[in-house]
């Protein structure tokens, strides 16, 4: 599932029938087609300003914040589009690889909060899995890599036998979901290289 052509088609959908500033409307529309996410951004937080908690706004913006690397506002854009719109799962879908890109690449501000941040994340793939169902690859892929992460970074601190058992219990979550994809996309080597990591790390914490 392409979100961000969904997103797009959402926008010109709704910018026939809204008030949003038709200037701010195709010049961010044309640097997003363009992947200047930077002007987009620049378009769309005026366009915000104007018509404050609009979904469609807060998708695009959520969206080219994400692009830009900005996750902190993309996250922040998100859980605003959430209270407004609590079934849209692209919001939770980026917030949750947002939220993932930080735990992984923290800033020394943030160090302190990477669990929380995996943790979140991991709660932002399982509500989008809640809401498409269990037909969509990309959200059990994108869990999988979380639960393999947060493993990882537990099992740097794992030295007590409980707090290793954790640590195999996330690499066989991580397991499981990589699993899904593969009854959906079989033989995909990437995949399957990832269960042979997640399997080899069980293994050396026993």
């Amino acid at each position: 599932m392409n979100y961000f052509k969904r997103a797009i088609l959402g926008l010109i959908i709704f910018s026939s029938t809204s008030t949003f500033a038709q200037g701010n409307y195709e010049k961010s529309m044309q640097a997003m087609m363009n992947g200047d996410f930077k002007s987009a951004v620049t378009q769309l937080e005026k366009a915000d300003t104007k018509t404050p908690d609009n979904a469609k706004i807060l998708q695009m913006l959520g969206y080219s914040y994400f692009q830009n690397g900005e996750y902190e506002k993309c996250i922040s854009t998100y859980s605003r589009l959430i209270t407004v719109k609590p079934s849209e799962v692209s919001a939770y879908y980026y917030r949750g690889k947002a939220r993932l890109n930080i735990a992984n690449d923290p800033k020394e501000s943030l160090n302190s909060l990477r669990e929380n941040f995996y943790t979140a994340a991991l709660k932002d793939f399982s509500k989008s899995i809640e809401i498409t169902g269990d037909e969509d690859s990309q959200m059990f892929q994108n869990r999988a890599i979380a639960y393999k992460d947060y493993a990882i970074f537990r099992s740097y601190k794992a030295k007590k036998k409980e707090d290793k058992l954790a640590c195999v219990a996330l690499f066989n979550n991580s397991i499981a979901d990589f699993q899904k994809v593969l009854t959906m996309q079989p033989l995909r080597k990437d995949i399957i290289d990832w269960i042979t990591y997640d399997k080899a790390q069980i293994a050396s914490l026993k």
